[in-house]
């Protein structure tokens, strides 16, 4: 991946949900460092970072409306059933499908090239979005939050650095292995038109601090 043109920036959307009936997430952490990383990247000046949290349905839609992104993250809670988190008026967990989520994509198809779903058992959203999507990154079972983090970090360093989508795939994975973390197998890279890979990651470490970013009982 490289810069569109000598002068354009490119538009990372960080989209965060973190339910006030579900476990809590180091959300905050994350976002500080993509954006910490960014700002150190060779081409620092050819990215964007912007942050929303506690997002609902229409402030995901608004804000692709608005600021066209290239780039589309989101941190929060997954389910086992392919689910993942937003949140509703009162701050509670609201379920979106894979279907809703790859609908509301399709229609920012020209726009958005890489969507990564940092959530456990997001790849089932990922399969759908790459449908329209070039580029999906999303988790095959569930993800603790170091990990999440660790891919993350490792993810933008390369993005930042003018790398390809699937060089910056393959240093978060790096990344989760050079915290010494079990979950190297665990996010998987889908492109446009493909399935997911049928791969079976590792559990995540036994871990009594650790917070996974899945539904409890789903």
């Amino acid at each position: 991946m490289s810069p569109q043109a000598p002068d354009s920036v490119n538009v990372i959307l960080f989209l965060a949900a973190d339910p006030s009936d579900l476990a809590r997430l180091r959300i905050g952490e994350e976002s500080r460092e993509i954006q910490e990383k960014l700002r150190l990247a060779r081409l620092r000046d050819h990215f964007d970072v912007e942050v929303r949290l506690s997002v609902r349905p229409a402030d995901v839609s608004q804000s692709l409306l608005d600021l066209a992104p290239r780039f589309v993250h989101f941190s929060g809670h997954g389910a086992q059933n392919g689910a993942i988190c937003f949140e509703t008026r009162t701050g509670e967990a609201l379920p979106i499908s894979a279907e809703a989520l790859s609908a509301l994509f399709a229609q920012f198809a020209g726009t958005v090239e890489c969507v990564v779903l940092n959530a456990c058992f997001s790849a089932v959203q990922a399969g759908a979005i790459a449908a329209e999507i070039p580029y999906v990154i999303g988790m095959r079972s569930e993800v603790g939050d170091r990990a999440a983090i660790a891919f993350s970090v490792g993810f933008y360093q390369a993005i930042g650095a003018g790398r390809a989508v699937e060089d910056a795939f393959r240093l978060g994975v790096v990344q989760i292995q050079l915290e010494g973390l079990p979950e190297a197998l665990t996010p998987v890279l889908v492109r446009k038109g493909e399935r997911v890979p049928d791969i079976q990651p590792a559990p995540p470490a036994p871990d009594a601090v650790e917070r996974p970013r899945s539904l409890p009982g789903r």
